[in-house]
């Protein structure tokens, strides 16, 4: 069931991110200095059967870039990231009482909070990945961010500009940054529509496909199957759910929604008001990239934000 936290109670949040915060060089000279950051991308490698730590290093890019290895990578390379975070003075994992992770980053967000053991985390996101390129390969589609409209005006042009195709808002990011997923042509349709609506800008987002739509309905079994298989447990800190910004401690209810998640809206901005709530002020992204820290000073500049690297 869902599980509220005491208002003041969370007052540090750990954030992971998700899927296109990967780039080449990702991960560092620091995963080498820190024997136990160095020894999950081995243990990676052999579920894999590939050397996932040399394409985050030294790309190429277009095969990092797949949705295929993007997922494990950012996975990894967060827990990893989490593993030098946890070696530093004063490290702030002791008091974390709270995490949430974009989309993929949910699941690195389970594994810190003990619900979901590394070496099945590893299995759960390369199967997500592998179906979900699967569907981007059968039924193309794009995403495209929207600056500058609300979400009812969004919502209300989506409608109009749907037609035949697929259209649907995927990702509520911050105020004014909303994604909008689908067809290519009633994206296209959807970016002429913004633009005479008043929308500051839209922005084609660099994925393989249209992620959180029905039309990644197919991976939405084969991932469930691989969540059936896995051991899950009740996490020891509440990590909020994308589908509905809320934490749970029901491992069968984590399943159902792990599966939701893939083709339903990714909820960032009520899951960060979520934590808010809770009394969070100070927060660390930790993994690959700023774009968490970006979205929260959007939300709230109030909140101190923090890197692992910075």
């Amino acid at each position: 069931m869902a599980r509220d936290g005491q208002a003041g109670d969370g007052k540090t949040a750990l954030l992971f991110p998700g899927q296109g915060a990967q780039s080449v060089g990702m991960v560092g000279d620091w995963c080498d200095t820190h024997p136990s950051a160095s020894e999950l991308f081995r243990r990676a490698n052999d579920i894999l059967g590939y050397d996932l730590a040399a394409l985050c290093r030294q790309g190429p890019a277009e095969k990092l870039n797949t949705t295929a290895v993007s997922q494990p990578a950012i996975l990894v390379t967060s827990l990893a990231a989490l593993e030098v975070l946890r070696s530093k003075e004063g490290s702030p994992l002791a008091s974390a009482s709270i995490t949430a992770g974009l989309s993929l980053g949910e699941y690195t967000a389970l594994v810190f909070a003990g619900a979901i053991d590394f070496d099945d985390a590893v299995r759960l996101v390369d199967a997500r990945g592998r179906a979900m390129q699967e569907c981007a390969e059968q039924r193309s589609g794009v995403m495209v961010a929207v600056l500058g409209l609300d979400r009812d005006a969004l919502a209300k042009l989506c409608d109009e500009s749907r037609g035949d195709d697929v259209l649907e808002i995927a990702n509520v990011l911050c105020p004014g940054n909303i994604v909008v997923s689908g067809a290519v042509a009633a994206c296209r349709r959807l970016e002429a529509a913004a633009t005479a609506a008043g929308a500051m800008k839209c922005v084609p987002l660099d994925v393989a496909g249209a992620f959180h739509t029905v039309l990644m309905e197919p991976a939405v079994a084969r991932l469930a199957d691989a969540l059936g298989k896995a051991t899950i447990r009740p996490p020891r800190i509440p990590v909020v759910s994308n589908v509905d910004a809320r934490p749970h401690d029901d491992p069968a209810e984590i399943r159902a929604l792990l599966a939701r998640q893939v083709v339903g809206v990714v909820e960032w901005h009520a899951s960060v008001e979520y934590l808010l709530a809770q009394g969070v002020r100070s927060v660390w992204e930790v993994g690959p990239g700023r774009v968490l820290r970006g979205l929260m000073k959007r939300i709230d500049r109030s909140i101190t934000c923090f890197g692992v690297f910075d």
